[in-house]
């Protein structure tokens, strides 16, 4: 069974930062492009970040350019978003993805994981 299991998120005061981990399992995604979702209350699902095979390719929302930055670590099947100058916007659940099929379809999701930043 595939599972993407996202931790690291919390209550933080604005201008801080989080990182968040999402561990994969069930199947390696070293061959896949990963990605970060969130949702906020009332709104969709936005594209936030993803990562290409190598970890060379990334993208960003144009949101949290020069704030965020997502890395991985293909030997432990592990992809991170480090979220820096954190802004009340911020809040969200935050969820991972995993094997791109377009910008905003992957195959595999995570259960989400609360980042919540207050002013």
């Amino acid at each position: 069974q595939v599972q993407l299991v996202e931790s690291g998120g919390g209550l933080v005061q604005a201008g801080g930062s989080l990182r968040l981990s999402c561990a994969a399992s069930g199947r390696t995604f070293s061959t896949a492009t990963m990605a970060w979702f969130r949702q906020a209350p009332g709104k969709e699902r936005e594209f936030v970040a993803s990562i290409g095979v190598s970890g060379d390719s990334t993208n960003y929302a144009d949101s949290v350019k020069g704030r965020f930055t997502i890395s991985r670590d293909s030997a432990k099947n592990t992809v991170y978003l480090r979220m820096n100058s954190l802004r009340p916007e911020d809040t969200a659940v935050y969820y991972c993805a995993g094997l791109r099929i377009s910008r905003t379809t992957y195959n595999y999701w995570g259960q989400g994981t609360q980042v919540t930043v207050s002013s």
